[in-house]
């Protein structure tokens, strides 16, 4: 336990938290767009009511919710201290003179575009899955949630500027992460990019269908 705990206080074992639970992560995108795309399913929201009610009562589906929630916690919490840590040890002038020739921006507002998408979690924690998993006789099934969220616009623009910032904050670091695990030389980097591709770029044109599509069908769809 003491070597762990040894491991992980170093920047690179903290580095190494990072990559492993944003790769997890990654996953949960994929599994969490794949049941969402159940709202398009033409049957009044039938479908996805069953599949949240899955979620809601099934004992392995929400033990995998606890390693979920303490993967986002130490994801925030290890990659918040490195920044912090990264910005005590570099002096000002050489960070304005030297980033933008030693980084992208996606590299350079990851912290930023990680910060906003944490506010949107828990916004959206706070507009789905609370009333739904803790307050379930006092709201309405998780597709008519849906479609009220969905048919305010601010709320609709926001999800949508928060999937942007997403995208950016998966360009940096999916492939960051195969960096650090030191598996992205040249014979897997066109590989890891084109994969890529898929998580900051598909996956959130994926999430962006549904306000779009809500709000779309809620004030034009007749």
């Amino acid at each position: 336990m003491g070597t762990l705990t040894n491991i992980y206080r170093s920047s690179v074992g903290k580095k190494f938290v990072v990559a492993l639970t944003g790769l997890f992560l990654c996953t949960f995108l994929v599994e969490h767009l794949a049941g969402n795309f159940l709202l398009f399913v033409n049957d009044g929201g039938a479908s996805f009511n069953e599949y949240s009610e899955t979620l809601s009562h099934n004992v392995i589906i929400r033990t995998i919710e606890i390693v979920l929630f303490l993967a986002f916690f130490f994801h925030i919490l290890t990659a918040t201290t490195l920044w912090w840590r990264n910005r005590k040890a570099r002096p000002d002038s050489y960070a304005q003179n030297q980033k933008s020739a030693n980084s992208t921006l996606a590299s350079r507002i990851s912290f930023l575009t990680g910060s906003i998408v944490f506010i949107f979690l828990v916004i959206h924690l706070r507009t789905f899955f609370v009333p739904s998993r803790f307050f379930p006789s006092e709201n309405p099934s998780m597709y008519t949630l849906v479609v009220f969220a969905f048919s305010n616009g601010w709320y609709c623009l926001f999800y949508l500027v928060a999937l942007v910032l997403l995208g950016y904050h998966l360009r940096h670091g999916f492939q960051s992460a195969f960096q650090t695990f030191g598996i992205r030389g040249k014979n897997y980097q066109s590989l890891i990019e084109w994969i890529g591709v898929i998580f900051w770029l598909l996956i959130p044109l994926g999430f962006a269908t549904m306000p779009i599509y809500f709000f779309w069908t809620t004030h034009f769809g007749g």
